[in-house]
């Protein structure tokens, strides 16, 4: 089991490398793929030596190999981010097929963080990344709806995908309404359709302890940032994050939280 986990961690340092080559690129507009990697100061193209994922960062100090301008933290933090995700989503146990829940889930992963970082650092979330995941991610449920049905012959009348539809719509028309009513002031576009992903990731109930867990932490940060003076009342502050970051620990802990929170009221 230590060999599987720790094989997981190397393959999500690598796509943790390959999402910072995505990020940079959708900024610069450069394509994604069939071009060579550069650093982003002095665009000397990159030998495989300086980009081993961590490592290269770390025995470089940080520094590019061919100018000496700082690496941007970016890099090793993304890479050891989606390395420790991608552990915990393969510890999840799935019912059937387990490789393309596994490549399904590594990919929402990675999409959630693409959207973390680039929402952090532009105050945007990509259309080129968030449409292509809430089409991968209708599917998935289609297919997980049709496995419960007819693979586990389950015969209740209940639909998991009718389920996170559901969740979608609801988590996407809350945010809606709030673009609508504060007009674009209180919550981007973007968030609307970050709103509609999560539902369909979630599902119900655990679409509500995400957006709870994610008000909660975005309105602490707004608070802290006040207090130290990097933030004023009306300033902007990005909720595409704290969105991500909700998702996950509801994707990963929801289960517990609600049934803590049942215990507390029963």
């Amino acid at each position: 089991m230590f060999l599987f986990f720790f094989i997981i961690f190397i393959l999500g340092l690598a796509i943790g490398s390959f999402l910072n080559v995505i990020i940079f690129r959708l900024e610069s507009g450069e394509k994604i793929i069939n071009d060579r990697s550069k650093c982003m100061n002095c665009r000397h193209v990159l030998e495989w030596h300086d980009l081993i994922p961590v490592l290269s960062f770390v025995f470089l100090k940080g520094r590019c190999r061919y100018c000496g301008n700082k690496i941007s933290w970016q890099y090793p933090f993304v890479e050891i981010a989606t390395g420790i995700l991608f552990i915990i989503v393969s510890s999840i146990q799935y019912p059937v097929s387990s490789i393309f829940y596994l490549l399904f889930w590594c990919y929402i992963t990675s999409a959630l963080i693409v959207i973390f970082v680039y929402d952090f650092k532009h105050y945007i979330i990509p259309d080129k990344v968030i449409f292509p995941a809430i089409i991968v991610t209708l599917g998935f449920n289609l297919f997980n709806d049709f496995v419960t049905r007819y693979t586990l012959h389950v015969t209740n009348n209940n639909s998991q995908f009718l389920n996170f539809l559901f969740s979608a719509i609801l988590a996407g028309g809350f945010f809606y309404a709030i673009f609508v009513i504060t007009k674009g002031k209180g919550m981007g576009g973007g968030d609307v359709k970050l709103g509609f992903l999560i539902g369909l990731i979630l599902g119900w109930p655990l679409v509500l302890i995400s957006l709870f867990l994610s008000f909660i932490a975005g309105s602490v940060a707004g608070m802290f940032l006040m207090l130290i003076g990097k933030k004023k009342m009306k300033s902007v502050i990005p909720f595409g994050p704290f969105l991500v970051l909700g998702t996950f620990i509801a994707l990963f802990w929801g289960g517990g939280i609600i049934k803590w929170y049942m215990n507390m009221i029963i």
